[in-house]
């Protein structure tokens, strides 16, 4: 009797980050290790005969205890109906309850390339675990400051931190004033203005034009402008905050005294800093991965370029990664696909009998695209397409929950619809 062939060990991969990249990356990978085509990708995947089929094992790390809709903050931080959507546990996400998948609830603190571990300082117990992987995907994203994002790391406080805001903002006797002519700035004036109509909004911006940061063009900008002002929003260009103050109210409400550079005052009930400077998460990677701004280093196939250890088998997809255009989710979600495409190539390549030739996705150079959602409409623009806006945009790029639906049907976070491939 011929002896027993072993069975390979389980190839094991660690995720940083449960978010759009991290989650595309695992769901797309697990239907490739299942011996279907990847949900994200509309062409047959040329899967090996024979080795359709491989047993993997995910493990997801992140802060938070699920996934937050993170384009839905504006929504989520006006709408109290809305705020409970835009945040889901990932135990309550079907896709994820999977045997192969693990989620670690807590922060990733340290990479070691060389010997392929990674170090979790879990939530609950604070208590510094390794594990061992056999590929290491670093998709943690950046590090955003209140209000643009919640800082809660649970659903529970959560819902109580943007309970509380909410509160404030639709009860601001003085109106509410958005510091920051960005898209996070537009996106939380305009939803504040359509959720709650009776408040006075002002948006003010320190430069002639919104979007001033991004390389998009002055029609793309204007257009915003024009949809954020039919929405209500009183909007100020040119005015850069020089000091707010908060000052005594005879009827004990909120007040704060602004000045601006150029001399004019005004007063609000809440002042919102939609301005910060989103720091990258991905410091727990070495610093050959990493360039000054802490975003890690990539090739176009989204691994780590030379000079790390076992860089062919580290990843990074996302917003921390190094790469051109504005930092989308849909960017994220597509990197994370390449992500897994790659990584089953590369366990093809190293365990597939008589061997395989990998042939890797590979990322180009992205645009400077957006969409904005303002108000009742929205505002989309690409090099290649120009400049649209309308309702009918809104509905095609982020219906009625600031594209919530949309990117859980893509991910197909509610259940899997595989597509089988024939032999």
């Amino acid at each position: 009797m011929a002896p027993d062939t072993p069975t390979p060990a389980p190839t094991r991969v660690f995720i940083a980050g449960g978010s759009y990249a991290g989650l595309s990356a695992a769901l797309n990978l697990l239907d490739l290790a299942s011996g279907v085509n990847p949900r994200m990708s509309g062409e047959a995947y040329p899967h090996v005969p024979n080795f359709e089929k491989m047993d993997v094992e995910i493990t997801i790390a992140d802060e938070r205890d699920g996934f937050y809709h993170l384009i839905g903050s504006p929504l989520a931080l006006a709408d109290s109906n809305y705020t409970k959507k835009a945040w889901v546990k990932f135990r309550d996400i079907p896709s994820l309850q999977q045997p192969n998948i693990k989620v670690v609830i807590g922060s990733v603190t340290t990479v070691d390339c060389a010997a392929k571990t990674v170090t979790t300082l879990e939530a609950v117990t604070k208590v510094p675990t390794e594990h061992a992987y056999d590929f290491f995907v670093a998709a943690s994203g950046l590090r955003r400051v209140w209000p643009v994002v919640p800082q809660s790391l649970s659903r529970k406080q959560y819902l109580v931190e943007a309970a509380e805001h909410i509160h404030a903002v639709s009860n601001a006797q003085h109106g509410v004033v958005v510091v920051g002519g960005g898209a996070v700035g537009i996106e939380m004036a305009a939803e504040l203005k359509l959720v709650h109509p009776c408040v006075d909004v002002t948006l003010v911006h320190s430069r002639d034009k919104l979007l001033s940061s991004e390389a998009l063009s002055d029609e793309c900008k204007d257009t915003a402008l024009d949809l954020l002002r039919e929405s209500g929003v009183n909007v100020l260009m040119s005015h850069r905050l020089s000091k707010s103050d908060r000052v005594e109210t005879m009827d004990g409400s909120t007040k704060y005294e602004i000045e601006f550079s150029n001399g004019h005052k005004m007063a609000a009930s809440e002042v919102i800093m939609a301005v910060s400077q989103p720091a990258s998460t991905a410091t727990y990677m070495p610093a050959t991965a990493l360039d000054e701004n802490n975003l890690v280093k990539i090739n176009p196939n989204l691994t780590l370029v030379a000079g790390t250890p076992n860089a062919e088998y580290h990843f990074c997809a996302g917003d921390a990664a190094r790469w051109s255009g504005i930092k989308r989710c849909g960017g994220a979600m597509h990197g994370g696909h390449y992500v897994a495409h790659n990584i089953h190539q590369t366990i093809l390549r190293d365990r597939a009998p008589g061997g395989h030739e990998a042939k890797y996705s590979e990322l180009t150079e992205f645009p400077a695209v957006i969409g904005l959602a303002v108000g009742k409409k929205a505002v989309a623009s690409s090099p290649d397409s120009g400049t649209v806006s309308g309702e009918d945009v809104m509905q095609a790029y982020f219906r009625n929950d600031l594209g919530f639906d949309i990117c859980w049907e893509y991910m197909q976070l509610g259940g899997q619809k595989y597509t089988v491939i024939d032999a």
